[in-house]
């Protein structure tokens, strides 16, 4: 374009008229720049010929102060006369492209260094995308001329810049080495087709990061779906369970496609970032996103599954909007048919939303179409975003996961790996939950609500009348699911899976993807004010503390976190303890009473419950520090080796429950690092291999006694079932027996002790310890289905909970395990 002095005349002219109008800016400029040798000539490649496109990358190389695309490059004694090529080239005289032949540019750059001409020459792919800065999108309008994957012509390029014009990102991406493709030594002609494909795979995986994947009509998506071979003996199977005919099994399978499918629409897309924009802007007084750079780098040649944690229906929303803002493809979501309600449900169909049902158990059919149509998604490179802990968590704990869609995704990957799948958790911290009302009631024992339109207005009025403060959504790190396997098990390369093969391995793999998954996305919690000033009033026995005091405990959870960071992914809040009472005061969360002596901060019945829900955000962290704590309640001195044997007793059940990060391979030195910070806190003091508590009427064993009453009703859980257990004898007690015999105890020591926690005597937290010690080997079935227990657990039970349980719970859980077991005699 720029060969002759008119036509760089015409090109000036067109450049300054454009940029009349046109603002555009540079996306990771300093992550380009880093990589980019100035020594060596320069190329830039855009994928078609655009003179507006090239007008945009000039004027940025300009700002940027990098070789300009439009002045000839030197290459060795040869001179181009531009250094910019289409990788599509220009069309001729009757429009017509000539797409065999390669760019001549690239093909003499190439040559002169086949001949040793110039040592290296790099070229550098640009992408130029019309309206994508959706942060200052304004008009849905301009939704219909944004960038797609759809062909356009040079009437709708001009119609994009005059409305989109002043929304331009440019892209550079990370040069590429031609004297690096040059010595795999393939001959000229096969090194010239590989720069080429390795620049289409490129611009392909670049657009589809930056906009989506080329979405294929849904009716024929939808259509395409029986055809799959699991679909197609699915409908067979029907017709032979059904008396059917063929064309009625298809007709019933295309029925659960479309209730199934989204209807990914771009222009919906944009529209609901604009009325989320206002959304979000109206509810939250800021949104902190950490971490989104490892999911840039991943999002290229990648099949990203995101797997956030599911604490609000507003989850998806949020991931969503910030993925668009970020540059990132939104993705296709999971929702369950509940949320399929009349125009929200087709709203959220076109953003992205397929329905799934709640159950899929007797209807063969209907889950042959669902799993081929997430194969699909998978298969085509579609980023996919769902829950692992199924519903949305009531208590603020991680749920256990549910691992359905885990299964199915593994199942998909290996039928057919077209991409490397990679899972990336999603952490969202709520300062105050939308549903926080809602929560409160079912905390308190009340049904759950049925979900309808109607909520949309509640949530109106409840923006009006509540603050809810800031949100975190913090990326963790990725799981590679290749590597997950090699892991798990190294020869699932070599096997013939087929379409309906299931090798014994995968269920026991998927409950370890299902743990993995939720220990990092608890790795990438983000602790704020509301969990800190939560997890220290509900620690004391009357939900409340002096302001001196509650300061000093904040300042010590903030100064230890600091001292052993939970994870690289974790974030702590900013300030100290002061400023974060005066933020949770602020909105309405905390009641204050003054006197003479000073203020008093305490928790009012409504709080007192709601809090749990924002401690349990970050119970896991404190868990081994808090387990720790509680050894020297009862125990003035411990050795090192007493504190690492009983850690190593209870920590299993405490990492199960919680999913925290550390194996039992690292706990020893994690221990260590906790032990170090108590005594540079002052918490415990150290003589050679012992540690001692403070004094008990010092101001730092009352620390030491706050930090671990964050952990003892989890631990009171754990000696309800042993001790229950170990009452009713062998054989006795089956595992929903014992079950709800805990849940009933549970019940009564909350009432009897005055316990203002629901998830006290939560059944599911039960179920799982006790599978936890079926696990552990502690515990055994018999055919009847009967528990036996290790000779030795009532005996390890007791010496355990005498150091970490206060005694009046102690005797009170053995005294009603007592009770329970002296009236089943009478019974019997």
């Amino acid at each position: 374009m720029t060969r002759s002095p008119f036509r760089r005349l015409v090109f000036g002219a067109l450049r300054r008229v454009l940029y009349l109008w046109v603002r555009s800016e540079t996306i990771n400029q300093s992550a380009f720049t880093l990589k980019l040798d100035r020594s060596k000539p320069v190329f830039y490649v855009l994928q078609q010929p655009s003179a507006s496109d090239l007008a945009v990358v000039d004027t940025e190389c300009s700002k940027a102060g990098l070789p300009r695309p439009v002045l000839p490059v030197a290459i060795g004694e040869q001179i181009e006369p531009a250094a910019f090529f289409y990788l599509t080239p220009e069309p001729g005289w009757f429009g017509g492209h000539d797409k065999r032949g390669a760019p001549p540019a690239l093909v003499r750059t190439l040559a002169a260094l086949d001949r040793n001409a110039v040592d290296d020459a790099q070229i550098i792919p640009v992408s130029v995308f019309w309206g994508q800065s959706p942060d200052r999108e304004t008009s849905p309008w301009k939704l219909l001329f944004a960038d797609s994957w759809a062909v356009t012509g040079r009437l709708r390029k001009l119609v994009s810049i005059l409305i989109l014009g002043r929304k331009t990102r440019v892209q550079f991406s990370a040069p590429i080495h031609l004297r690096e493709l040059l010595a795999q030594d393939k001959g000229l002609q096969r090194t010239q087709r590989m720069a080429q494909r390795i620049l289409r795979v490129h611009f392909r995986n670049q657009k589809a990061a930056v906009i989506g994947p080329d979405v294929s009509h849904r009716r024929n998506l939808v259509k395409g779906l029986i055809h799959g071979p699991q679909v197609r003996q699915a409908i067979l199977d029907e017709v032979e369970r059904e008396k059917i005919s063929v064309e009625k099994a298809e007709s019933q399978a295309l029925r659960y496609g479309n209730e199934i499918a989204s209807d990914y629409t771009y222009t919906a897309i944009r529209f609901l970032e604009l009325v989320l924009s206002w959304f979000w802007n109206k509810l939250y007084e800021g949104i902190q996103v950490n971490h989104i750079d490892a999911v840039r780098e991943v999002a290229h040649g990648h099949e990203v599954i995101y797997v956030p944690c599911h604490r609000s229906h507003i989850d998806y929303l949020l991931l969503s909007y910030l993925l668009f803002r970020n540059g990132l493809t939104p993705p296709h979501i999971a929702a369950g048919i509940n949320l399929n309600m009349p125009v929200i449900g087709g709203l959220l169909r076109r953003g992205g939303a397929f329905f799934m049902r709640r159950t899929f158990k007797g209807n063969p059919l209907y889950t042959a179409v669902f799993n081929e149509y997430l194969h699909t998604l998978f298969s085509r490179g579609f980023p996919v975003e769902y829950f692992v802990e199924g519903g949305r968590s009531r208590t603020g704990r991680m749920l256990q996961p549910k691992t359905g869609m885990l299964a199915i995704t593994l199942r998909s990957f290996l039928r057919s790996s077209r991409l490397p799948v990679v899972f990336v958790p999603v952490y969202i911290g709520y300062e105050r939950v939308l549903e926080g009302r809602t929560y409160l009631g079912e905390l308190r024992g009340a049904a759950k609500k049925k979900e309808s339109i109607f909520d949309i207005f509640k949530v109106i009025s409840a923006i009006r009348k509540q603050r809810f403060g800031s949100v975190w959504v913090n990326f963790g790190e990725p799981i590679k699911l290749a590597e997950f396997l090699d892991a798990e098990q190294p020869d699932w390369r070599s096997q013939d899976y087929g379409t309906q093969f299931r090798p014994d391995w995968l269920n026991a793999a998927t409950n370890r993807l299902g743990e993995r998954v939720a220990q990092h996305l608890n790795e990438a919690a983000a602790v704020n004010p509301v969990n800190l000033v939560g997890l220290a009033l509900l620690s004391t026995s009357k939900l409340a503390l002096d302001e001196k005091s509650l300061v000093r405990v904040l300042d010590l959870y903030l100064a230890l976190l600091r001292q052993v960071p939970y994870s690289p992914h974790a974030t702590l809040p900013e300030g100290d303890g002061a400023a974060l009472i005066r933020y949770v005061q602020s909105m309405d969360l905390l009641a204050e009473q003054k006197d003479a002596l000073g203020k008093i901060f305490y928790l009012d019945e409504h709080n007192a419950v709601l809090m749990t829900y924002y401690r349990n955000n970050v119970l896991h962290i404190f868990a081994l520090p808090a387990l720790l704590a509680s050894f020297f309640q009862s125990s003035s001195r411990m050795s090192r080796e007493q504190i690492l044997r009983y850690t190593t007793a209870l920590y299993p059940y405490l990492q199960s429950e919680l999913f925290i990060r550390w194996s039992r391979e690292e706990l020893e030195d994690v221990v260590d690092q906790w032990l170090a910070a108590f005594v540079e806190q002052g918490l415990l003091r150290q003589e050679d291999d012992v540690y001692i508590r403070p004094a008990p009427s010092s101001r730092q064993f009352v620390l030491l006694t706050l930090l671990a009453r964050a952990i003892v009703q989890t631990l009171q859980r754990f000696y309800m079932a042993t001790a229950l257990l170990s009452n009713a004898g062998q054989n006795v007690l089956s595992a929903e027996e014992l079950e709800n015999l805990c849940v009933v105890m549970a019940q009564r020591l909350s009432i009897l002790h005055g316990l203002n926690a629901p998830e006290f005597f939560d059944k599911s937290l039960f179920r799982h310890f006790i599978q936890t010690l079926l696990d552990e080997g502690v515990l055994r079935q018999d055919s009847a289905g009967k528990l036996s227990h290790h000779p030795q657990l009532d005996g390890l039970a007791e010496g355990a909970a005498k150091r970490v349980l206060p005694a009046e719970i102690r005797l009170s859980i053995r005294q009603v395990a007592l009770e329970r077991g002296e009236d089943a005699e009478q019974q019997a």
